[in-house]
């Protein structure tokens, strides 16, 4: 795993009341599972906090998903253990609610296509009267010059007015209102989210959840009708309850079909950013963490990929679309980073966490593969604990200037039995489900709340 600092912070001292942020970017099923991996590295690593004690989280996408349940004091070991139906807290995610057919639009939008058909006729009887009323002369001329010379222009002239009249009636038009907003509905992921919040009598709202934990929950999406970016919390936009932004957050274009909120329609929220780490910082985080799953892969050896291919190209159209995603969500991520590098009014500590660039083994799983989720998780986990102590001097220096301590003996005692494959796959995924930090107590712990309904 690569990982890049911004660090701007004061080391003279300790700031012990900095606001502090984690930032989770997309990444769909097998890059959220990857996240719960590496989440539990970072859980372990740490000493005297988890990833439950940060002030802000942001999410978008996959990261929304995540960022719910930890913001609500649910920790990434309980995810993990939602993964196979292990949890008593989390439900397990079944790949119905993932891949549920879009079933309403796959039926009736083809549906139309026979019914415009029908009124073909008529709506061309009805352009040529429209004609001979407003336009005669010029549709008289029309009419002999293609009698004169039958042309494909003169045809052209004669019959184009009459079938966009036609068009314009029947609605045939481009012929794309024919075809499905999207393969699958995701409605699934916010009924899952929103009967997981309720057994756990954690608040479906944004302004209860931040008066019970203290802590602010953000979740971006993109508004399809407008194109722009839209923020959900308890001091920006309240409109949607968590389960509901989560829904518009992971609308993945075309692959889902856009959420419809309360009149809105919302469709994933990295089309418009990559993690929204500004989010954090521009509401006080002086320490924000970023994970993000997807980056470009490197080939810089042909031996580097699978059966000997000696391109990205070589892997078909599937690899060529995935890199080219990969390449421009991690740009826009480097953006980010840079802006902060240069902006003065900010004197915090980034640390952003990705794969390896060389990572080949993630670069190859399909994002959209449910069944692997597991795999994924191991991974992350593997993948984090790696870079963690490859960096830990480093990100050492950086924590303790806010109070946080590491506890790399424990990541190592925990990490190099997995490393060397001491136990089947089954016990790995136990040890890895073993919580590390005791459970919140007080504000931030799981309380019953009070609900606001919406309308």
């Amino acid at each position: 795993m690569g990982i890049t600092f911004v660090e701007k912070g004061d080391r003279n001292r300790v700031r012990h009341h900095s606001k502090t942020g984690l930032v989770l970017a997309g990444g769909a099923i097998s890059g959220g599972a990857f996240k719960i991996g590496g989440l539990i590295a970072l859980n372990t690593y740490l000493g005297n906090k988890s990833v439950l004690d940060f002030d802000i989280y942001v999410g978008i996408s996959a990261g929304a998903f995540l960022a719910g349940p930890l913001a609500a004091g649910i920790g990434p070991e309980e995810l993990l253990k939602s993964l196979e139906g292990g949890s008593k807290k989390i439900g397990q995610f079944s790949p119905l609610d993932f891949y549920r057919p879009n079933f309403k639009e796959f039926l009736t939008r083809p549906a139309r296509i026979g019914i415009d058909a029908a009124l073909v006729s008529p709506a061309i009887l009805l352009a040529i009267w429209n004609e001979l009323r407003h336009n005669r002369p010029e549709l008289i001329d029309r009419c002999r010059a293609f009698a004169r010379d039958p042309t494909v222009r003169n045809a052209e002239r004669l019959v184009s007015p009459l079938v966009e009249d036609a068009a314009l009636r029947t609605g045939l038009g481009s012929g794309r209102g024919y075809l499905p907003s999207g393969l699958f509905d995701n409605s699934g992921i916010e009924r899952f989210t929103r009967d997981n919040l309720h057994k756990n009598s954690i608040p479906n709202d944004f302004r209860l959840l931040h008066l019970e934990r203290g802590n602010s929950l953000y979740i971006g999406a993109t508004n399809l009708n407008t194109g722009e970016g839209v923020t959900f919390g308890h001091d920006t936009d309240t409109s949607c309850t968590i389960s509901e932004a989560v829904q518009a957050s992971t609308a993945i274009p075309g692959f889902y079909k856009p959420a419809k909120i309360r009149g809105q329609e919302y469709v994933d929220g990295g089309v418009r950013r990559t993690a929204n780490i500004s989010q954090a910082t521009d509401r006080g985080a002086q320490l924000v963490f970023v994970y993000n799953p997807f980056r470009p892969f490197v080939n810089y050896h042909t031996d580097q990929l699978l059966n000997n291919k000696a391109s990205l190209s070589d892997m078909g159209i599937g690899t060529v679309i995935n890199q080219a995603f990969r390449t421009m969500l991690h740009t826009r991520l480097m953006l980010g980073i840079e802006k902060l590098r240069l902006d003065q009014t900010f004197h915090g500590d980034v640390v952003l966490l990705e794969p390896s660039e060389t990572d080949i083994k993630f670069f190859n799983t399909n994002p959209l593969n449910f069944w692997q989720r597991a795999e994924s998780a191991l991974h992350g986990y593997l993948s984090a604990s790696e870079a963690l102590e490859r960096h830990h001097e480093r990100i050492k220096t950086v924590l303790d200037s806010y109070g946080w301590k590491t506890d790399l003996g424990r990541l190592r005692d925990r990490v190099e039995p997995i490393r060397r494959k001491d136990f089947d796959s089954r016990t790995i995924m136990k040890e890895l489900q073993r919580e590390v930090h005791t459970p919140p107590t007080g504000k931030k712990a799981l309380q019953p709340a009070l609900r606001i309904v919406h309308g």
